[in-house]
């Protein structure tokens, strides 16, 4: 969390940051300590279910390249 306090969301509707006062929870990723990494709330994403879908210990399939 930023030193604030302050928290950000990344809206799934809207594919934009958020404040506290953004759309409903079900609707966003988050939160986040920075607005950069809400931005980047997608990548983190894929980023997970790549190394996920990878993971010898979670899936026998050989992995994608």
């Amino acid at each position: 969390m930023s030193e604030t306090g302050t928290k950000y969301w990344f809206c799934l509707k809207h594919h934009t940051v958020e404040g506290t006062d953004g759309c409903r929870n079900q609707d966003r990723l988050g939160p986040y300590p920075t607005a950069e990494d809400a931005s980047r709330a997608l990548e983190r994403v894929q980023e997970r279910n790549d190394a996920w879908e990878n993971d010898p210990r979670w899936n026998d399939d050989p992995p994608r390249g």
